[in-house]
């Protein structure tokens, strides 16, 4: 009997969520500044005729780039493959625009499935290039012809990975990660047998403290990994997050108010090589306060300001115990604290 991984037990999601055409599109608005290099114009009856599209196109209008226009007085040089072309890349910057569903039966229509493949190619050139948006708009093209394509997905999960890693506004990289993310998660889930979606997403998830993810996600890009190198560098990975692991089971025992099962999965890690990550002493401070180890709370909170000086959180916890302990001038002080660093963020000098 074949192992039942968590991809054949997950409810396969919704075409409102799959299919780049009706999803939320987060990243689009970056891509939009590309539709002003075009304009639209409808094609005679005799053009669309002759291409044997007029069933698909009459009264449609279509994308010609500005530089372009100029020579299109009675459609001299508008040719099918430069129409195609320009389609494909309004398709890309705008999955929802207004004809995409006429463009993409025209595309099948005339170079059927086989351009798939070719826009796919595009795509791949551009991100070697480090065309990044170009890459993006390509890989959306193929997406918006095969929502579940493999390749395409594959892209466009890694152009938006690169173009949050290169840097921007915080929107701007919180937007392109969390669009790369959500497709490594939808290409393990739609091709679960695709090594590469699991590795890839490991270290999506690490990089947001996910522990417990990261490792079940590892575990599964091992089992399918057919390269050696990758795999060997991941076994080692999964043996380094052993102990974050337990931490963060730790911190969601707490969390879910198992506060001394918490303390007793966090404590061995206090003094040891995770003894600097603040999170570890701020989990520990709520338990110790929950359960009546006021000082002990104290002492963890205090670690955690000595490490992370603005988390608010933890003035917050201060201020209320100093004020259970009748302790006015100590409450005062970290209610002032946080008045102060509340003030900061709101005129934004601190992020």
């Amino acid at each position: 009997m074949s192992k039942i991984t968590d991809n054949e037990n997950q409810v396969k999601r919704s075409d409102a969520e799959t299919d780049i055409r009706k999803r939320h599109d987060r990243v689009g608005c970056y891509l939009k500044k590309y539709l002003d290099d075009f304009v639209f114009v409808e094609l005679s009856d005799a053009f669309l005729e002759k291409a044997d599209v007029k069933n698909l196109m009459k009264n449609i209008p279509i994308p010609l780039r500005k530089t372009d226009a100029e020579h299109f007085k009675d459609e001299q040089g508008v040719n099918t493959s430069l129409i195609a072309e320009n389609m494909i890349w309004v398709v890309g910057i705008d999955p929802k625009f207004t004809y995409t569903e006429h463009y993409i039966a025209f595309l099948l229509k005339l170079y059927n499935q086989k351009i798939i493949e070719g826009i796919l190619m595009e795509g791949q050139n551009a991100a070697e290039k480090e065309d990044f948006d170009n890459a993006c708009i390509h890989f959306r093209a193929c997406l918006c012809l095969k929502p579940d394509y493999l390749n395409g997905m594959y892209g466009y999960a890694m152009a938006c990975r690169e173009m949050y890693l290169k840097g921007g506004t915080e929107d701007y990289v919180g937007n392109f990660k969390a669009e790369s993310i959500d497709f490594f998660e939808l290409l393990t889930e739609e091709h679960p047998e695709f090594a590469q979606g699991y590795y890839y997403l490991g270290f999506a998830y690490l990089n947001l403290g996910l522990y417990t993810k990261a490792e079940i996600t590892w575990r599964q890009f091992v089992d399918r990994a057919t390269d050696s190198k990758d795999k060997n560098e991941i076994i080692e990975r999964l043996q380094q997050l052993e102990a974050p692991v337990k931490i963060e089971a730790g911190c969601n025992h707490i969390l879910a108010g198992r506060y001394e099962e918490g303390i007793y999965k966090l404590e061995p890690y206090l003094n040891g090589q995770f003894k600097t990550w603040w999170p570890l002493s701020y989990y520990l401070g709520m338990a110790y306060s929950r359960t009546g180890e006021l000082e002990k709370a104290v002492q963890c909170f205090k670690n955690v300001l000595t490490l992370h000086p603005s988390h608010i959180e933890t003035m917050v916890e201060l201020a209320a115990l100093y004020k259970e302990a009748g302790d006015q001038e100590n409450e005062q002080k970290y209610s002032k604290k946080i008045e102060l660093i509340r003030s900061q963020i709101y005129d934004g000098q601190l992020n």
